[in-house]
């Protein structure tokens, strides 16, 4: 079993035709310097959106630019700590000059694995800032712009989990802020008038350095081999046993920002292999 962190491939990209998928448009991805949010931000930018890449890791941002040139696409990186509320204003007004925002996806998270009763406080805050606080601020500061384009629209698409729908053990501030994200993209959508839409994607465990991390702990502590852990502890509940990559969870952003899912508003994309559904 493969469970190294997959290439994108210019072939796996899925490529639509929309007009709004213009260098006019730009597409903020946070996140943008590992696993899904490189994946987006290289995909939006193969979709012909200037793409601008958020990330507190300088060195990754930059070999996503590089990743996204390769193919073609415009893709301009800014180091940024999305806890600092004014460095995020900061970039969301670079961004803004780069063209109309048009699209955001929220995908910048951390993991941390501990019963609530262990769980530590500053580990809480600090996901809850990353991961919930920071999207709700970049959609703040964001939909203005989406609502003074030519068409008054926009899309913003907020990285959930299967951890938005069910909860597992040792992950409770992962599953509250997942489940928050739900909340804060019906919100969004309550407010826009179909015009500014927000969705959620759900999808199990994907080839992200956030979960492959994990893997080689957990086998030591279950005395098993890390394939075991991927097969039958992390895609045990799953009906497909194989990791989802980057770009196919991609892909769904790209689709969810395009003129194809105009009835996505407030909706959620569940990819998830079978594992909510018979859970």
């Amino acid at each position: 079993m493969d469970i190294r962190e997959p290439e994108i491939r210019k072939e796996d990209i899925l490529v639509l035709s929309d007009p709004a998928f213009s260098p006019e448009h730009v597409c903020i991805v946070t996140g943008a310097g590992t696993g899904i949010g490189r994946a987006t931000a290289v995909t939006a930018a193969a979709n012909g959106l200037t793409v601008a890449a958020f990330d507190i890791n300088a060195e990754e941002g930059e070999k996503t630019r590089r990743m996204a040139e390769a193919l073609g696409g415009r893709l301009h990186f800014f180091k940024v700590d999305l806890t600092d509320d004014a460095a995020v204003a900061s970039v969301v007004d670079a961004a803004a000059k780069l063209g109309r925002i048009r699209c955001l996806a929220n995908i910048a998270g951390i993991q941390h694995i501990d019963a609530v009763e262990n769980f530590p406080m500053e580990k809480y805050d600090l996901m809850q800032r990353l991961m919930l606080r920071a999207p709700f601020l970049l959609s703040k500061l964001t939909i203005p712009h989406m609502k003074a384009s030519a068409d008054g629209c926009g899309a913003i698409g907020n990285m959930a989990s299967v951890h938005a729908h069910i909860c597992t053990m040792n992950k409770p501030v992962y599953n509250i802020t997942k489940f928050g994200l739900k909340a804060l993209s019906q919100s969004i959508s309550a407010e826009g008038a179909g015009k500014v839409r927000s969705f959620t994607v759900s999808t199990g465990f994907v080839k992200t350095p956030l979960a492959l991390n994990q893997i080689p702990s957990q086998a030591k502590q279950r005395g098993i081999s890390e394939e075991a852990v991927v097969r039958d502890v992390m895609m045990g509940k799953s009906r497909v046993k194989e990791m989802m990559s980057p770009v196919e969870v991609a892909n769904l952003f790209v689709f969810g920002f395009s003129r194809f899912a105009r009835y996505l508003v407030g909706g959620d994309l569940l990819f998830d292999g079978g594992m909510v559904g018979t859970y």
